[in-house]
């Protein structure tokens, strides 16, 4: 720490802290070699357990820093203070956020606004990036007044917030929140649109369509209250605020575009009254437009407000969170004193009690996750059958794998399997270390991890491996050594940290005594080498499909020998490859793509196209030639290609990621 309490990051000059939150500070800072303010984000050393902890934070920025879309805020560099916090740099945006303007009755910039964040949202639709945090606070402006969406799966408590409670839950989210969320149920795309609907409201009207004295009261009124009326000289926007935010997912838009769409429309409709207009301060219901009852049963209600008590106090006070999920020993029902309830029992802990299948399926979610955290707490992680904590945190996926107490504890369990293969790799138990290991590989490919946590697993267990190794030499057994290393061949070694491992058992075998070394060698079988992964070539009828149905644009393909624009629309036939295609058409089509048939896919790598049958068109791959990116590599190219292009021989090729 540097003498003003600062952290001391390389390359940076902190000035002051900007912002609070319960996992990281922001601060404003100075990047000396561009001479440059920069917003510097860096996690608290108390919210960072341990090195896998940091890997999830680092792999969260990189995830952000990816959205490259110009209503977006990005991100400069991701990496670690000297005190070895992560941290990463964005942009500096100093001209305010969208609750600080006053826009009311300013029907074109509403629309123009609007309008950005919308496109903004549907790029990262596209790329399976949902924000579920679009508010007033979260859309920045920079010095061109162009307003950009910031913190995307992250909520800054900031000091200077207005909507704080007395007891310090900030409802700036719930104040957007969809019913969906407020009920604990999986959120999706329309969830932003109904964030993106109320802040479309506040913009018109100038406050928030609903307004309560604290978090869960505004949430509830987010579930059980009609839509409100727009003033009179609003009145053309009503039917495109009652379907944006429809209480029902079904019943909203089904995407930013089509969204995009409406508000096109609306505005052609309204045509030379789309002006600013005067609204009334203090807006009234208007008693000649009544709005649709509520159709939400008084126990669905109650079902929220507990939700929602869950997920305020999970969000903003995560060590708190068993006062909320847990219940206290010997309060269940039917459960002795300190016992867990049972999910197949009627047992309940109070979270979304009363809630059957037809409301999101949250029977028995509480006392899953209960559950999973006392076996966690007593270290059955994968044992005994039926009554470990994989199995009931599995049975928790099932039912709600987006609830937030789910991916904390998918978080804590990651973290245990780390420990106990780490721990049983020292203790030479190399079975059980391989089974831990693989799960926490499993655990972390289903919470869409992108193997930066493994790979850090990797490194500490090559440590234990290390350790391990020398505990077998220092007592001259060879052979035992050399077991080890045959035994260990699942953790995939660089090829030269393996060579070194052997070399350190030879030159310990030939200062061994003649007796020690005479024992039988067991030589391990060779590994059988992995099956070739299979494929998937994108045809140009498949393209179309996405393209129709996202409204993506054509990437510039340069232009053929009439001086033609070439487009992957005119280039081939539809039962061909489809070309003229960017990577970002590539990976953006790989989103969709899994959106449509619930599969996860992804851009192959050099090695598994190299088994492949070769094909005139080429294909995008995972490798990148410079840090941004901007550069790819495409099978069978010799340099890198611009990744923010299409070229004719270059198409689209898959590989299921699950």
């Amino acid at each position: 720490m540097s003498g003003n309490a600062h952290p001391d990051v390389d390359g940076y000059r902190i000035h002051r802290v900007i912002g609070h939150g319960g996992m990281s500070t922001v601060y404003l800072a100075e990047q000396t070699s561009l001479d440059r303010k920069v917003a510097l984000k860096i996690m608290l050393a108390e919210a960072l357990a341990d090195e896998v902890s940091r890997a999830r934070f680092e792999n969260e920025a990189r995830t952000i820093a990816r959205l490259q879309h110009p209503n977006i805020v990005g991100i400069y560099e991701v990496g670690r203070t000297e005190d070895g916090l992560p941290f990463y740099s964005m942009p500096f945006l100093a001209r305010g956020h969208l609750a600080q303007r006053h826009l009311r009755g300013d029907q074109p910039k509403v629309a123009a606004i609007a309008r950005q964040l919308l496109q903004a949202l549907d790029y990262a639709h596209v790329r399976g990036v949902v924000h579920r945090d679009v508010k007033a606070e979260n859309v920045l402006f920079d010095e061109a007044e162009r307003p950009m969406l910031a913190d995307f799966g992250i909520a800054l408590r900031r000091g200077s917030n207005p909507r704080l409670t007395n007891a310090g839950l900030a409802v700036g989210s719930t104040a957007y929140m969809p019913p969906e969320q407020a009920r604990g149920q999986e959120v999706d795309r329309r969830a932003d649109l109904y964030s993106m609907g109320v802040l479309t409201w506040e913009m018109l009207v100038g406050r928030l369509p609903y307004n309560a004295g604290d978090a869960l009261s505004m949430a509830l009124k987010h579930v059980q209250d009609p839509i409100p009326r727009l003033p009179a000289p609003l009145k053309q926007w009503q039917d495109f605020i009652d379907r944006t935010m429809a209480k029902r997912p079904e019943d909203r838009y089904a995407s930013a575009q089509d969204m995009l769409v409406a508000l096109d429309q609306l505005e052609a409709r309204t045509g030379k009254t789309f002006v600013a207009v005067e609204v009334p301060t203090a807006v009234e219901m208007d008693p000649q437009a009544k709005p649709p009852r509520s159709s939400w049963k008084p126990w669905a209600v109650a079902a929220a407000a507990l939700a929602v008590a869950g997920i305020a106090a999970f969000r903003f006070y995560p060590v708190e969170r068993d006062v909320i999920h847990a219940p206290a020993a010997g309060t269940v029902s039917g459960t002795p004193g300190g016992g867990l309830p049972s999910p197949q029992a009627d047992a309940r802990t109070g979270l979304l009690a009363g809630i059957g299948e037809g409301e999101g399926n949250a029977e028995g979610l509480a006392a899953y996750l209960a559950n999973a955290e006392q076996q966690m707490r007593d270290g059955n992680l994968l044992s005994p059958p039926n009554a470990n904590a994989w199995d009931s945190l599995d049975a928790a996926w099932r039912v709600n794998a987006t609830h937030p107490q789910t991916q904390q504890l998918t978080a804590q369990l990651f973290d245990a399997l780390a420990e106990a293969s780490d721990r049983a790799l020292r203790a030479g138990d190399v079975a059980m270390s391989r089974t831990s290991f693989e799960r926490a590989r499993q655990l972390d490919s289903r919470r869409g991890g992108e193997g930066s946590a493994i790979a850090l697993l990797r490194r500490r267990l090559d440590t234990a491996l290390d350790t391990r190794l020398q505990a077998l030499l220092g007592k001259r057994d060879i052979q035992g050594a050399r077991q080890l290393l045959a035994d260990t061949r699942w953790l995939e070694l660089d090829p030269l940290r393996s060579r070194a491992l052997l070399a350190r058992v030879d030159v310990a075998a030939k200062s061994a005594p003649a007796a020690t070394t005479a024992a039988t060698v067991v030589t391990a079988t060779p590994a059988a080498p992995p099956a070739p992964v299979a494929t998937i070539a994108v045809s140009r009828e498949d393209y179309a499909r996405f393209a129709n149905a996202t409204g993506r644009a054509a990437a510039d393909c340069g232009k053929g020998v009439f001086g033609r624009k070439r487009s992957w629309n005119n280039t081939g036939n539809d039962r061909k490859p489809v070309v003229c295609v960017s990577a970002a058409d590539a990976q953006a089509y790989a989103a969709w793509l899994g959106s449509q048939d619930q599969r996860r896919y992804r851009l192959p790598s050099a090695g598994e196209v190299r088994a492949q049958p070769t094909t005139p068109v080429s294909g995008w791959l995972t490798l990148c030639a410079n840090r941004e990116c901007s550069q790819r590599m495409a099978s069978g190219k010799p340099r890198a290609l611009d990744a923010g292009r299409g070229f004719e021989d270059v198409g689209i090729r898959l590989v299921r990621a699950d």
